[in-house]
């Protein structure tokens, strides 16, 4: 009996240059990621155990993890709410100036970060346009945490919009038609038929805005008002840490924060990919 194992053979992609490529993937994420990463750590562990435990965790760094994931929180949720409406508007309906308003969308992308942030707080200060309204009816916006989501949303909202756009638009009139036509109500198919579609992209969204937020500093700096245990963000205290050459206590802050940013943005990739395998399984 001849056994026949066959050859191996070398798989073929359509395109060639995998090797070059993946090449110069692994070192652009070895130089841009990895490497500032691993310094990062080394330089934060350097110190010892206790330092760093006593650096990071001490009470006015504490108070800024909690202004700064509270805000970004916050600010993440409502970009994620307001961003499904602002693109729903933006797919579902044409109106005069529609061109316009996707391109203002946009317009925190452009805009330098200090330039937002002085634009917010002159708008919000007592003698603003926004802050002689709200000041009357005793609400500060302007060196409050109030002012710092402000400042968060401004900036996460495009994130939000620009990744529900591509998945509304590959919803076809056709599938709410059908469920009208079965008896379902306007509600009914929205949660059943286009809130399961968007979903993950809703949480993309959700995720690109929370992380953009926990690590703003330019637009957050001016209306915060930097007060220690009241306005200060957790990247202003690094920086004023760097600005003491105490480099050792500015890296042991980042790696909390990035630390507890990885665990959150794993947990909300499981439940995206959670969504996407049952969203399968129901089409199935």
């Amino acid at each position: 009996m001849r056994l026949n194992f066959g050859i191996l053979k070398r798989q073929k992609f359509p395109i060639p240059g995998f090797g070059l490529t993946m090449g110069y993937t692994i070192f652009y994420l070895s130089i841009i990621v990895m490497i500032p990463l691993i310094a990062l750590f080394t330089e934060a562990f350097s110190m010892g155990w206790q330092a760093f435990v006593d650096a990071s965790t001490n009470d006015r760094v504490i108070a800024s993890y909690k202004l700064t994931f509270v805000t970004s929180l916050i600010a993440a949720l409502v970009n994620t709410f307001f961003g499904l409406i602002v693109a729903w508007c933006l797919v579902r309906y044409e109106f005069f100036g529609k061109r316009v308003f996707d391109a203002i969308v946009d317009l925190p992308f452009a805009l330098p970060t200090a330039v937002s942030g002085i634009a917010l707080t002159t708008l919000y200060s007592s003698q603003g346009w926004f802050g002689q309204i709200l000041q009357p009816l005793g609400i500060k916006v302007v060196f409050t945490p109030i002012g710092i989501t402000i400042a968060l949303i401004f900036i996460g909202l495009p994130f939000v919009v620009r990744t529900i756009q591509p998945a509304l638009e590959e919803i076809q009139i056709e599938q709410e038609e059908a469920s009208a036509s079965l008896g379902a109500s306007r509600w009914q198919t929205f949660y059943k038929v286009i809130l399961p579609t968007i979903f993950p992209a809703l949480l993309t969204g959700f995720a690109l805005s929370f992380a953009r937020a926990l690590g703003e500093y330019g637009s957050v700096v001016f209306i915060a008002g930097n007060m220690p245990f009241k306005t200060e963000i957790s990247t202003l205290l690094i920086i004023t840490k760097l600005e003491q050459y105490d480099f050792a206590g500015a890296t042991a802050i980042a790696v909390v924060m990035l630390l507890i940013s990885f665990v959150m943005l794993l947990l909300i990739n499981i439940l995206q990919r959670w969504s996407s395998k049952r969203r399968g399984m129901e089409a199935i």
